[in-house]
C-alpha cells in the first residue's frame, strides 16, 4: 500500500529535526531554552540581500587581485548531480571576515516553503512572507534557532535573526507536510547547487581553504564531507555524497 505524501513529508520533518540536533553546536545547553521567542528587528543599517543559490560573499571588485570564483561539483554516489547541496569555505589560516548585516526571505507558497534549502552567514535577518490564501504557523525547535510565528497571513512586522551557526529545520504547526532547511554558517563564503549540481563560491580571496558540504538527505549527518582547496585552484574535485533522495 502506498504511503500518502503527507505522511512522507511528516516523517521527513521528524528526521530533519533530529538532524538539526546533531549538527547544531551547544545542543544540550540550548535544549533547556524556551521553545518560542520574539526577535527584535536588526540594526538600522541597510542589510545586504542574499541570493541563496549563488555565493554569499560579495566582493568589492571581482577583478581585484587574488579574488576568484571556485566551482564545486556535487553528485550522489552514482554521479547524478545533486540540487540543493550547500558548500562553504573557511580559510586554513587566519580569521574569516566579520559578519555584516544581511537579509533574505523564505516564502510560503501552495503550502510549501520556498526555497526548500537556504544558506546564510550568522546574523542574517530572515522574513517569512505568507503568500498563501490560508494562515500558517511557522516554527523551529532546532537548537541553533528556536522561534515561533503564530498563525498569520501576509508578512510579519519583524524578521527573525539567526544568530547562531547550525542547521535550522522549519515547520508549520498547521500543515505537518511543510518542511524547510536553513544552514547558518560562520563564514561569508558559501553557495548552493542548482539542478546541475554545481555550486560557485564567488569572490573567494586567494589562499588555502577547507571546503565543507551539506545536504538535507545525507545518510551520515554527523560527519560532513570536507576537502582541502589548495591556493590557485579554481575547480574543486567533485564531492560524491551518500544521500537518500527519492
Amino acid at each position: 500500500m502506498a504511503v500518502p505524501d503527507s505522511l512522507q513529508r511528516a516523517a521527513l520533518c521528524a528526521a530533519a529535526i533530529a538532524l538539526a540536533l546533531l549538527l547544531s553546536p551547544g545542543a544540550a545547553v540550548a535544549a533547556d531554552a524556551s521553545a518560542t521567542r520574539t526577535v527584535a528587528s536588526p540594526s538600522a543599517a541597510t542589510p545586504a540581500k542574499i541570493n541563496a543559490t549563488a555565493g554569499g560573499h560579495a566582493s568589492a571588485s571581482s577583478a581585484a587581485k587574488g579574488i576568484g570564483d571556485i566551482t564545486v561539483p556535487i553528485t550522489d554516489m552514482k554521479g547524478v548531480p545533486l540540487a540543493n547541496a550547500v558548500v562553504y569555505a573557511k580559510p586554513r589560516q587566519g580569521a574569516v571576515p566579520a559578519a555584516r548585516a544581511s537579509a533574505m526571505k523564505i516564502d510560503q507558497v501552495d503550502r510549501e516553503f520556498v526555497p526548500l534549502v537556504s544558506v546564510a552567514q550568522t546574523g542574517v535577518a530572515v522574513s517569512f512572507p505568507n503568500t498563501d490564501d490560508v494562515e500558517h504557523d511557522v516554527y523551529s525547535f532546532s537548537p541553533a534557532k528556536r522561534f515561533q510565528l503564530p498563525l498569520y497571513s501576509g508578512t510579519p512586522s519583524h524578521p527573525v535573526i539567526f544568530d547562531k551557526p547550525g542547521l535550522v529545520v522549519l515547520g508549520c504547526n498547521i500543515h505537518d507536510s511543510m518542511v524547510a532547511f536553513v544552514l547558518v554558517v560562520d563564514t561569508p563564503y558559501f553557495a548552493k547547487t542548482g539542478a546541475d549540481g554545481i555550486a560557485t563560491l564567488a569572490g573567494l580571496p586567494a589562499g588555502e581553504y577547507v571546503l565543507t558540504v551539506w545536504h538535507h538527505a545525507l545518510r551520515d549527518a554527523q560527519h560532513l564531507p570536507t576537502q582541502a582547496l589548495p591556493a590557485g585552484v579554481h575547480t574543486a574535485p567533485a564531492f560524491a555524497l551518500a544521500v537518500d533522495v527519492h
